[in-house]
């Protein structure tokens, strides 16, 4: 009998575990939420396999929708757009809106599927004060993924694949394709010209390439993309436009690549 019952408890401390699990908090870009897999309908989501509920991304708001029963931010990073629904608590008097169009937000939340469209029922948001922690988030959601997807090291680091590059299997949590594929930044002439660039400036010259719009991307686009910092960009950009490679377009922090 007592047999019996331990084994009963052990089943319900492990599904405990593996519930807590699956709540652990998770930093993550909007791409990798877009495309997460569901097996089923209604069945859990999943990032890089891992069931994924508990979630926090950082970005900036771009449309604000003040409803009866939540507030609706439309959320973009530089990797996709995602709504995030503030339920409103009428005791707390949260019934207006907190924060404007264009406020950088960190938000904490649980992912959520409805009629297939996904979007994060948030528990707390705040104001972004230093835009260094959009970079630090950015790297700790990259090194999440790659412990996921490739594992650790002894020391505790992701394991490199062979090249020296970061090799996400062409399942990138950033931008579609990756850096260089297709487009101007695959041509022979144009990766001989680039050949004495930094591997910064061949960095943010390929997101140019592969993801800015016609008019080119902002430095806080291309900060999220690329996960450089902003001074390793501003140097990077700077050699660039040495090389002739690209120019400003909207102003001095918007660039575009020049096709030659």
């Amino acid at each position: 009998m007592a047999a019996v019952l331990w084994v009963h408890l052990s089943k319900a401390a492990r599904a405990a575990r593996e519930s807590f699990a699956d709540d652990t908090l998770r930093p993550v870009t909007i791409k990798q939420l877009v495309d997460c897999k569901e097996a089923y309908p209604s069945a859990e989501l999943a990032i890089d396999g891992m069931p994924t509920t508990q979630v926090t991304l950082i970005g900036q708001i771009r449309a604000v929708n003040p409803q009866a029963i939540n507030i609706t931010y439309r959320i973009d990073d530089g990797t996709g757009l995602i709504d995030v629904k503030k339920w409103i608590d009428a005791d707390k008097g949260e019934t207006t809106p907190r924060f404007g169009v264009d406020t950088y937000v960190r938000v904490y939340g649980r992912l959520q599927s409805f009629n297939g469209k996904r979007h994060v029922g948030a528990h707390y948001i705040r104001a972004i004060d230093d835009f260094n922690e959009v970079n630090y988030h950015l790297l700790e959601a990259t090194y999440v993924h790659l412990c996921l997807t490739k594992g650790t090291s002894a020391d505790g680091q992701p394991q490199q694949q062979g090249g020296g590059g970061m090799d996400t299997g062409g399942d990138s949590m950033f931008v579609d394709g990756g850096y260089g594929a297709g487009g101007v930044g695959d041509s022979a002439g144009m990766q001989a010209r680039l050949s004495p660039c930094s591997r910064n400036a061949r960095t943010v010259f390929n997101f140019l390439a592969n993801s800015a719009p016609g008019d080119g991307a902002h430095l806080n686009q291309v900060a999220s993309g690329t996960g450089l910092s902003v001074r390793d960009i501003m140097s990077a950009t700077e050699e660039l436009l040495g090389h002739g490679l690209i120019y400003t377009t909207e102003d001095d922090e918007t660039w575009a690549i020049l096709e030659c």
